[in-house]
């Protein structure tokens, strides 16, 4: 039977949605971050990509132990313990770049990212719980569309705490006043997200009767490692790898591509593009800085916001998997254009993949959730496991980058955008098993 709409599970739907937006926010930051600490440390794209990695790791680690913990104490208090991760992280974050210690960079960025997976293995299936069982797609891209304007304001804060200043091309050097400044961007970012933090942990407890009263979650009998079982729980599983790896690889590296001379570097063509321009902020030195670049990636992050926007309306009306088989396909090609093709085009269309990669994960997650013979904790617990592509493929693009250039490195994510079109079309064989998540919606 489908739940009927109430304002009480809009209101609880409104403040499941808050939380999408507060980790889109800080998980975007990581690809400033990324650039900062390479140049801050000197590193190699390689190891400068062991940020992304330490913050995605923790969903392959802590996925699991979160799914367990979901199944016996339930949404608000599982969403209030990540919360309490969360802070925890950031305090971290204060030390690390008060003590400039690359490997403490590391552990609060874990230690954020297990709370953060928490979050999602809590939020993901209670955001596609509250409401009418048909437009769970919708519901799912509704609250992603939020979390995508996270990730478009991080990359403009970041770029401007994290690289005034900073340069990473052969032949560059940082001062220690620049390293200083890049230091206390890092220290102040956290210490502000470590308030929004607890605001929002605030917020979450007062509304916390809300949620609970408009979509009580069941205790599951089908096992923690039921998913384990299930072929489609399997295959939902490597397509969020894969998905996730693509978009991290492709964000954490886009301001080192801007920033290149074969694209942007030596270019001011992004600053004739009236919004583009006015956000990066010329400095009035001629081609692209890598801070420039850096607010530039917010666009990358944007046109994941306004995809999700148009996918929700969508969703409504196209089968969710002829939707994501469409933007896999489009998505291949672009990054195929950007390492065949290159200069100064290949910086816009790049940008322009997150457009085409907004749908990907609340649909991927649907599906899966739809077909998967395990229990709804476990498939969740499954896939936010998954989100650990997040922190291996990027190292793969990283080494890519090392040798042969940072837009030929998108062939990465191509080939990992070939393998989500398939997976589209087995779904579209696939039969429905789980109801009350794809509803009367007929695949």
């Amino acid at each position: 039977m489908a739940r009927s709409s109430s304002p009480s599970t809009t209101l609880a739907f409104a403040a499941v949605t808050t939380l999408f937006f507060a980790w889109g926010f800080i998980t975007s930051l990581i690809d400033p971050l990324v650039a900062s600490v390479k140049g801050i440390f000197t590193l190699s794209d390689f190891q400068a990509q062991a940020a992304a990695f330490a913050f995605f790791i923790a969903y392959g680690l802590a996925s699991f132990p979160a799914a367990a913990l979901l199944s016996r104490v339930k949404s608000i208090p599982t969403i209030l313990i990540a919360f309490g991760f969360m802070i925890s992280g950031c305090l971290v974050m204060l030390a690390a770049a008060n003590l400039a210690l690359f490997t403490l960079v590391l552990l609060g960025l874990f230690i954020l990212a297990c709370g953060i997976t928490i979050l999602q293995v809590a939020a993901n299936p209670l955001a596609a719980a509250l409401g009418d069982p048909r437009y769970s797609h919708l519901r799912l891209t509704l609250s992603q569309t939020f979390n995508s304007f996270g990730t478009f304001l991080g990359p403009l804060l970041g770029a401007h705490l994290f690289l005034k200043g900073v340069e990473v091309k052969d032949g560059e050097a940082i001062t220690a006043a620049v390293r200083a400044d890049a230091l206390a961007g890092i220290d102040a970012a956290y210490l502000w997200i470590c308030g929004l933090i607890a605001a929002m942990a605030l917020f979450f407890w007062l509304s916390r009767r809300v949620v609970t009263q408009a979509a009580p979650v069941p205790a599951s009998t089908a096992g923690l490692f039921s998913a384990l079982r299930s072929r489609w729980a399997l295959l939902g599983a490597a397509a969020i790898f894969l998905y996730v790896g693509a978009e991290v690889a492709i964000g954490t590296q886009m301001a080192l591509l801007l920033n290149d001379n074969a694209v942007w570097g030596q270019s001011d063509a992004p600053f004739s593009v009236p919004l583009l321009g006015y956000l990066m902020g010329s400095d009035g030195v001629p081609g692209v800085s890598l801070q420039e670049a850096g607010k530039a990636v917010a666009f990358y992050w944007g046109g994941a916001m306004v995809g999700r926007a148009i996918g929700s309306a969508l969703l409504a009306v196209v089968r969710a998997y002829v939707l994501l088989a469409v933007f896999t396909v489009i998505a291949a090609a672009m990054c195929g254009y950007v390492f065949a093709v290159g200069g100064v085009s290949a910086g816009f269309v790049a940008l322009s993949i997150g457009l085409f990669n907004s749908i990907m994960f609340p649909v991927i997650f649907t599906l899966t959730l739809e077909r998967s013979s395990g229990s709804a904790e476990s498939t969740s617990g499954l896939l936010c496991t998954a989100i650990v592509g997040g922190a291996l493929l990027p190292l793969v693009v990283g080494s890519v980058s090392d040798q042969h250039g940072y837009a030929f490195a998108l062939i990465v994510p191509a080939a990992c955008y070939g393998a989500l079109f398939l997976f589209a079309m087995l779904a579209g064989r696939a039969p429905i098993v789980r109801r009350e998540v794809a509803g009367t919606t007929q695949h």
